[in-house]
């Protein structure tokens, strides 16, 4: 029991300090997306498009990129 509790605490570490991570870059731009879709602030799409290419240039799979006109 002890060893199990040990392990899903370094599991856990792991993945919270592991940067890079595209999987989780992926759920921050898709939290900021519906953020942007219901705020529709012209300089929060920019910084979106940004951080999508950024993504996109390095993990998979790829977002779609906005249309911020």
């Amino acid at each position: 029991m002890v060893f199990v509790a040990i392990g899903l605490s370094i599991l856990a570490i792991l993945v919270v300090f592991y940067e890079g991570s595209c999987g989780i870059d992926h759920l921050m731009i898709t939290g900021n997306i519906e953020s942007y879709e219901q705020s529709l602030d012209p300089e929060m799409c920019e910084d979106l498009v940004e951080k999508i290419d950024l993504f996109n240039d390095g993990c998979k799979p790829q977002i779609e990129t906005l249309d911020c006109g």
